[in-house]
């Protein structure tokens, strides 16, 4: 099942720089808001590649930032293959890299290792990588198909991620 994620607040993590790009990964945190808002993940007539309850939230955290000053873009990966931040191509990659040498911040909408994906692309860049959710488990839920072609996360529950003993 997908990761759990929680919401950072990044405005802090902004303050004093002019441009952001945010880059979200497709699968994890869309299911998230998506369960959290319990409106369909996806909806296959309407649109097939992404989830209108992730693009709303990301359409929002834009606004937010916009309020603070800052230009943003979507960094988007439309193609299903690419959903998965964190199993990104080296092409994907290196667009990544070009896109972020022309912004101050790349926003990570992702688990950390998304966030350490993201940061292994723009090494290279002084562009500065902030983590915008952070993981809080696991989600064990019902995947529902419902007529006409959404798909729901359903009777969710969160798993804790077991963490090692300090010895």
């Amino acid at each position: 099942m997908p990761i759990q994620l929680n919401d950072v607040d990044v405005i802090p993590e902004v303050a004093g720089l002019t441009s952001a790009l945010i880059v979200p990964c497709n699968m994890c945190p869309a299911v998230t808001v998506a369960a959290r808002q319990q409106k369909p993940f996806m909806r296959l007539l309407r649109s097939c590649l992404k989830s209108i309850p992730f693009d709303q939230h990301i359409k929002g955290l834009q606004s937010r930032l916009q309020e603070k000053g800052l230009t943003t873009s979507v960094f988007r990966s439309r193609l299903y293959h690419h959903w998965f931040l964190c199993m990104w191509t080296n092409r994907k990659r290196k667009k990544l890299r070009k896109r972020a040498k022309q912004v101050d911040a790349v926003i990570v909408l992702g688990c950390d290792s998304a966030t350490e994906t993201v940061r292994d692309a723009v090494d290279s860049t002084d562009t500065k990588v902030i983590q915008g959710m952070e993981i809080v488990g696991m989600m064990n839920a019902k995947l529902t198909f419902h007529w006409p072609c959404s798909i729901s996360f359903e009777d969710g529950k969160v798993i804790p991620i077991a963490q090692p003993e300090s010895t």
